[in-house]
């Protein structure tokens, strides 16, 4: 049997892919940038070169893909995949047609892994300026060579953006986007950025003062600055406080472990910087205000006094009612925040002047006694301050008998440098235990003022002049008896004390004289001395 065509049936089909021979094609460009795809004639120079393509190899070209700006360091593009989902749902559609193949990927091994899987399904990917036969091995080896040279190219540009980035740094110029608060008042490509301070910039030099002189939560600095009409919350705040280059300084991955001095002007001082910085270590930011708290003002600040479990608080909603809790597991103590700030306030009223003509002489009572209470100090500070007046006149001797030459250098250096040390040492001692008279009745002045109104204050203020004042009053807190439904206190500042104390006497002893109850007033035990800030 000549003709053997009859077992053509039975002959094995190859395992090579089989492509799709339909002549269907798509085209697909792009460009990396806006600024090249509105300036740049390379998209219409990329259509012209891949129709020439499809007519030189007969192909039907059923869509257009890109025509814009898309970077290929990913392959997750949107016209591009677009694109890929085109070609894999028709079956009709053998040919991709691009200007290059750094115009299909610059992702290296990832490109040449979607060429290949494209080439499964029949579909190859061709260039119009670098044409090889992907039917090959020898082609499809070349193709992916040029997926790998793309992918290094990216690389290549990257360094070099990163060293010059790198060296921008170095000379203390911002790279990036704007800091919030500034803004580049020398825009433009190419020109060195000047950055200045906006409205906004203010508003934060505000906040970063408010943290560092007041220890505001962030909560209440957000609120603070919403009503002078800016709006950022307390998680923004936290991550600017910790950005060093408000004050003058540049961090940046691209340089890690370097701190460079910019040269931008800096909002805040780098001791305000630290003083903030080392505010936020401390977890003092734990304690965060609400809407309720303006409702709780004794939260966390009262203990109480069998445990020592601060109280938190809550509300019954139906009811609208506040209510505050000890916060030990398992306790049942709830109190009525309207009765425990009733019992809050009559213990105010106990540190509170009951007349105004009290004022002048329990001012100078109080005086008196705090002067008495420090007498060692006082003599101390007259000890000291006349022991470095002492010093100070040797060195002037000392350093005249030198100029005059009766004694020589090395006596002038021997003599001088001890006679500095001690001057320096008592200098220190008398910044400890030195004893400010006029500090002294500026601070009773003030205690005095608050001592007119202390229930009325904290009445009427907010949350911010509740939580202040007492803390003034009482810096340790307060202890609650849940028992005996009492406030008890565990440290009293001593102005307050003394001014409780001689109130009382002046109220129980009206046509006393003053002189006996100075007297009297010394004999009160004496507290760690501690001035009332405002």
């Amino acid at each position: 049997m000549k003709d053997q065509t009859i077992f053509d049936q039975f002959a094995k089909k190859g395992k090579g892919q089989k492509l799709r021979t339909d002549g269907k094609a798509v085209i697909y460009t792009r460009v990396s940038t806006k600024e090249q795809a509105e300036n740049n004639a390379s998209l219409e120079t990329q259509l012209k070169y891949c129709k020439e393509l499809a007519n030189k190899k007969g192909l039907e070209v059923s869509e257009y893909f890109g025509g814009t700006y898309e970077s290929a360091k990913s392959d997750e593009r949107k016209e591009f995949q677009k694109m890929l989902n085109y070609v894999k749902r028709r079956s009709n559609v053998g040919y991709i047609i691009v200007y290059s193949y750094d115009r299909f990927s610059r992702t290296g091994a990832n490109g040449a892994y979607i060429s290949d899987q494209l080439k499964r399904q029949g579909i190859v990917t061709i260039s119009a300026t670098q044409e090889v036969d992907t039917s090959t091995s020898a082609g499809s080896f070349q193709q992916n060579l040029y997926y790998m040279f793309s992918q290094f190219d990216n690389e290549l540009r990257r360094d070099k953006s990163v060293s010059g980035m790198q060296e921008k740094l170095r000379k203390g110029h911002w790279t990036g986007a704007y800091p919030f608060g500034y803004t580049n008042a020398n825009p433009g490509k190419g020109k060195t950025p000047k950055f200045v301070i906006t409205k906004e910039g203010r508003l934060l030099k505000q906040a970063f003062l408010w943290k560092a002189n007041s220890n505001m939560s962030h909560v209440e600095i957000a609120n603070k600055l919403q009503e002078k009409g800016l709006k950022i919350n307390d998680k923004r705040l936290s991550v600017l406080f910790r950005n060093p280059f408000y004050c003058g300084l540049i961090v940046n991955s691209l340089i890690p472990g370097e701190v460079i001095e910019g040269n931008h002007q800096p909002m805040i001082t780098k001791e305000l910087f630290l003083k903030i910085h080392n505010l936020l270590n401390t977890g003092t930011e734990t304690r965060k205000y609400c809407v309720d708290d303006e409702n709780l003002p004794l939260k966390t600040f009262l203990k109480s006094t069998t445990c020592g479990t601060p109280y938190t608080g809550f509300i019954v909603k139906k009811k609208g009612l506040y209510y505050y809790k000890n916060r030990r597991k398992g306790s049942k103590e709830n109190r009525s925040a309207k009765k425990l700030h009733q019992e809050f306030l009559e213990l105010l009223e106990t540190y509170k002047l009951k007349d105004k003509k009290f004022v002048a002489p329990l001012k100078e009572m109080v005086y008196d006694t705090f002067v008495s209470m420090n007498e060692e100090a006082i003599k101390e500070t007259k000890e000291l301050s006349s022991g470095i007046i002492a010093i100070e006149m040797k060195l002037d001797r000392l350093e005249e008998r030198y100029v005059f030459e009766e004694i020589n250098k090395s006596q002038y250096d021997r003599f001088r440098t001890k006679l500095v040390a001690e001057v320096n040492q008592k200098k220190k001692n008398l910044s400890k235990h030195s004893f400010d008279s006029s500090n002294l009745k500026k601070s009773i002045n003030i205690a005095l003022k608050y001592a007119l109104n202390l229930p009325l204050l904290w009445s009427s203020g907010d949350i911010e002049v509740k939580r202040k004042l007492q803390y003034m009053v009482f810096p340790d807190g307060l202890g609650y008896d849940f028992q005996n439904k009492r406030v008890q206190t565990f440290r009293v500042n001593s102005i307050f004390a003394q001014i409780a104390c001689l109130s009382d006497t002046l109220e129980g002893n009206k046509k006393g004289n003053f002189q006996n109850n100075i007297e009297n007033s010394r004999l009160v035990t004496s507290t760690r001395f501690k001035l009332v800030t405002s």
